[in-house]
């Protein structure tokens, strides 16, 4: 009796070691995002590129990850859990290593490809990995400390990123990764060992599947990326990546539901907890994403605030966060999901509303409630809803559907990001010709404004 619980107290701390070292490797590849969204301008003066030519750091990552998520699933039944986290994780790193050393603007991207890439691969085998790991009495803990990761991660992004671009330099962002990711991959293999690889899984890839998944959600993204800041169908290059979505998304699902080995299975979808938790993942990717990039858009050019005036308000978010997330697995024990899910999704919409009340002379103080209220809704909403989505499921379903539920998250980032930018591009628009029509010769204050210039 005692050895057998012995043996299971040492497999319990075995499965914590090795889910711990996967959640490091999850946050850091989710991180990578913001990080360097917040010092694209010191990047760009380091490499001598124009504006435009500087957003394909970003670009190439979000193109590469959106495709490596939903291929998550195939290659870790292909390979195994443990040998496909360590090679993503491995590989992650040795990207990042290459960003920090790129001598030029096509280096950098290349090697943001294969960081998108690899690290897509460590965010939904994180979450598959709770339902190998843990039997369902011991998910609580687990599932609160990959949904505040994954939450956690592009909240502290901008702020992590401001201070190291000032204390040090841009290429400290990726320096940053080398040791984390190495003692990841080291973890991972030596704790993780939850299944054995399948590799005649690999003799029967369809590969017109993964050319057509790969034409669909590379166009979509390039299109939601770009979209916005060239007027949309002005750019040439984005109507052809439009029209490439499309024909890929018709060639994509024809496939998955004809072929006998497709690398996306979309059953998962007949589950209707998977089907709503998916949807409302979505929504939750875009109130998040879309908050994170006009918030410190308008600190910066409104209110003319610091990368570090800005990281203190983005924090505030991720503090929130922080300490709702225990409570949270705590109350998962009494409360069912569907009220936390409610009260997560009321607390978030709050948040947003006030947000849209505040003014040009709004601080940190006025930002608190906002960035907190959305903290702890987002916290609450996430946890139980990788439950619903994913708990539901048969075993065997389990990886593969990570991968949709994921990449659920990240096409509401888009579709959010694309929204807003539009707006904002066409507001600004507006404005200037309101400008344009007042500011004539003709009008006194303008005469006098002239003179004095």
């Amino acid at each position: 009796m005692t050895d057998t619980a012995g043996d299971d107290r040492s497999a319990q701390r075995r499965a914590w070691l090795g889910y711990f070292a996967m959640v490091l490797g999850q946050f850091i590849a989710v991180l990578d995002i913001q990080i360097v969204a917040s010092s694209l301008n010191e990047i760009q003066g380091g490499l001598s590129a124009t504006p435009d030519e500087i957003q394909w750091v970003q670009t190439a990552y979000l193109i590469a990850e959106v495709i490596g998520i939903p291929l998550s699933g195939y290659l870790s039944r292909a390979l195994s859990t443990r040998i496909y986290f360590v090679i993503s994780a491995l590989g992650f790193t040795l990207a990042s290593a290459g960003c920090a050393l790129s001598w030029s603007l096509g280096s950098m991207v290349v090697f943001r490809v294969f960081q998108g890439f690899l690290g897509a691969g460590m965010i939904p085998t994180t979450f598959a990995a709770i339902y190998m790991l843990f039997p369902a009495e011991r998910r609580i803990m687990p599932q609160v400390l990959a949904g505040m990761m994954t939450m956690l991660a592009p909240s502290l992004g901008p702020t992590i990123g401001g201070y190291v671009t000032q204390a040090m330099s841009w290429h400290w962002l990726f320096l940053l990764n080398l040791f984390p990711g190495l003692m990841v991959a080291a973890a991972v293999w030596r704790f993780i060992h939850i299944d054995e690889p399948r590799l005649s899984t690999l003799r029967d890839i369809d590969l017109l599947s993964l050319l057509y998944m790969a034409m669909l959600l590379g166009g979509f993204e390039y299109t939601l990326d770009e979209g916005p800041r060239h007027d949309w169908f002005d750019q040439r290059s984005v109507l052809v990546t439009t029209i490439m979505t499309v024909a890929g998304g018709f060639l994509f699902f024809h496939r998955v539901f004809t072929a006998k080995h497709p690398v996306v299975d979309l059953r998962a979808f007949r589950n209707r907890n998977f089907a709503i938790g998916s949807a409302m993942t979505l929504v939750i990717g875009l109130n998040l994403y879309t908050l994170i990039y006009i918030t410190p858009l308008f600190l910066g050019e409104v209110r003319g605030f610091n990368p570090v005036q800005i990281g203190h308000i983005m924090a505030v978010q991720g503090i929130a966060m922080f300490f709702a997330a225990p409570l949270v697995g705590k109350a998962m024990g009494f409360i069912g999901p569907r009220p936390m899910i409610a009260f997560g999704m009321a607390t978030i919409a709050f948040g947003t509303w006030v947000n849209s009340h505040l003014t040009v002379d709004a601080g940190f103080w006025q930002f608190f409630v906002p960035q907190a209220a959305r903290g702890i809704g987002i916290v609450v909403c996430v946890i139980p809803l990788t439950d619903i989505a994913l708990g539901t499921l048969p075993s065997e379903e389990v990886k593969n559907a990570s991968g949709l539920f994921n990449l659920m998250r990240n096409i509401g980032g888009a579709i959010g990001l694309a929204l807003i930018v539009t707006e904002i591009n066409r507001r600004t628009w507006m404005h200037w010709q309101h400008l344009a029509e007042t500011t004539r010769l003709s009008r006194e204050p303008v005469r006098a404004a002239a003179a004095l210039v």
